[in-house]
C-alpha cells in the first residue's frame, strides 16, 4: 500500500507557465501539444472551477480546485490508474504472466515522430500479430495480452516502444482446455525479434506505398525509403522478455503503474531555477538541462489526440473465450464493490478528503470566495 501523501517541492506547472513563451518561439506546437500545456498549467487552479472546503466544527477551511484529467497531466493519473485497474479485474485471468518489451529502432524515430499516429498503429498491430502468432504455432492456442504503448527514455529522449504483459498460454482452438507454458520460458526472444521485424518492415512499406508518409522531406529522395530500410539492424530487433508476475493482482499493480504513466512525474524533479531543471533518471543517476529543453523533450511524448495506447488482444480482448478458459483454469470471479473516488484516493495517498485534517470532523463544500480567485495563476496569453 502507498506510503502517506507528500507533495512535491517542484511541479511541471511551474516550468510551464514560466517557460512556455520562450518553448513557442523556438519551435512550433501542435494543437494536441498546445492543449496538453494549458491544460497542465490550469490543474488545480481558478481557471477550471472549484470549491471551498470548510469544517464543520473548526475554523480550518481550503480552497480546492478541479483537476484538468488530461492523460499527460503528471498530476491527474494517481486515481484514473486506481480505476483502471478496477475495471480489469474482469479481464485479467489469474495465472502467471510474461513481460515482454519491443522496440523500434533508432533510425526510426524521426519517421515516427513525423508520422507518429501512423508508426504507432503499425507498431501496434505488428506486436500483437507477433504474439498471436507464436501463441498459435507454439501452444496451438490463443493466448491474452495487454499491450501499452511508451514513447521515453528516463532521461525523456524519444524512445518509442511496447510492453506487452502476456498470458503464461492460452486457450486451445478447440476450447476444450487450457494449455500452459513452461513457467520460466514463453517464446525464444531471438526468433520474437525476427519476425517482429519483418511484420513492421511489411507494414511500413505497405503505408509508404500508400502515401502515409507524404511530406517526409527524407523521402523526396524516390530512393530515400528504401535507403531508410536498407540502414535498420539486420538480424532481429530488440525484445526484451522475463516471468514477472505469479497472480493476477501483481500483474494489475504493474500493468496500472506502466498505463497511467507519464514521461515525467513531479516527484522526480530535484531542482528547478530559472536556468535549469534537474530530475532523477535511472538509479542514483540526474539530468540537467535548461527548462525550454525539459519543456521540447516533455511535448515530444504528447500522444495523437484521441489515439490509445492500451491495446487488448486475444483472450483479453474476447470476454467469452476468457470465461472458458477462466472455467478450465477453476478461476472463480470475486466481485469487488466499486470504491468512490474518496476511498480510492485515501487507499492510493493516505489522504481523506472528506475529513478535516485538524479535527478529523466532516468537511462542508461551499463556493469559492473572490480572495480564492485571486491566489491563482495570472492565465497564459498563448491559445490552445
Amino acid at each position: 500500500m502507498p506510503g502517506p501523501y507528500r507533495a512535491s517541492r517542484y511541479d511541471i506547472a511551474d516550468i510551464v507557465r514560466a517557460h512556455r513563451p520562450a518553448l513557442e518561439s523556438l519551435c512550433a506546437l501542435s494543437a494536441s501539444r498546445k492543449r496538453v500545456l494549458t491544460d497542465i498549467a490550469q490543474c488545480r487552479t481558478e481557471k477550471l472551477g472549484g470549491h471551498r472546503d470548510r469544517c464543520t466544527q473548526c475554523t480550518f477551511e481550503r480552497p480546492v480546485y478541479n483537476s484538468c484529467r488530461n492523460r499527460h497531466c503528471p498530476k491527474c493519473q494517481g486515481l484514473a490508474q486506481e480505476r483502471w485497474i478496477e475495471a480489469q479485474r474482469a479481464r485479467t485471468l489469474d495465472l502467471a504472466h510474461f513481460h515482454v518489451v519491443f522496440t523500434l529502432p533508432a533510425e526510426l524515430r524521426q519517421l515516427t515522430a513525423f508520422a507518429p499516429r501512423v508508426v504507432y498503429g503499425l507498431l501496434f498491430s505488428a506486436v500483437a500479430d507477433t504474439l498471436m502468432g507464436f501463441g498459435e504455432r507454439r501452444f496451438m492456442a490463443t493466448i491474452g495480452a495487454t499491450l501499452v504503448l511508451h514513447t521515453w527514455r528516463r532521461d525523456l529522449a524519444y524512445h518509442p516502444h511496447i510492453h506487452a504483459v502476456v498470458t503464461a498460454g492460452g486457450l486451445a482452438f478447440d476450447d476444450r482446455r487450457f494449455v500452459r507454458s513452461d513457467p520460466d520460458f514463453l517464446f525464444p526472444v531471438k526468433a520474437l525479434g525476427k519476425v517482429f521485424r519483418s511484420k513492421m518492415l511489411a507494414a511500413l512499406w505497405d503505408a509508404y506505398r500508400a502515401g502515409d508518409f507524404s511530406g517526409f522531406t527524407a523521402f523526396e529522395d524516390p530512393q530515400g525509403f528504401a535507403t531508410l530500410i536498407n540502414r535498420l539492424p539486420k538480424p532481429s530487433w530488440y525484445t526484451y522478455a522475463k516471468r514477472s508476475f505469479g497472480k493476477a493482482e501483481h500483474v494489475l499493480q504493474y500493468l496500472g503503474r506502466y498505463t497511467h504513466r507519464v514521461a515525467i512525474s513531479n516527484s522526480r524533479l530535484l531542482d528547478v531555477t530559472q536556468d535549469r531543471v534537474t530530475f532523477r533518471t535511472r538509479g542514483d543517476g540526474t539530468a540537467t538541462v535548461t527548462p525550454v529543453e525539459f519543456l521540447r523533450r516533455f511535448v515530444q511524448h504528447v500522444l495523437p489526440k484521441g489515439f490509445h495506447k492500451i491495446r487488448h488482444v486475444g483472450l483479453n480482448a474476447s470476454a467469452k473465450r476468457r470465461t472458458i478458459a477462466a472455467s478450465l483454469l477453476g478461476i472463480r470471479d470475486t466481485p469487488r464493490a466499486a470504491l468512490t473516488w474518496q476511498q480510492r484516493l485515501l487507499l492510493t495517498a493516505g489522504r481523506d478528503p472528506t475529513s478535516c485534517p485538524h479535527c478529523g470532523a466532516p468537511l462542508q463544500g461551499l463556493p469559492l470566495l473572490e480572495s480564492a480567485r485571486a491566489r491563482a495563476p495570472p492565465p497564459h496569453r498563448s491559445a490552445a
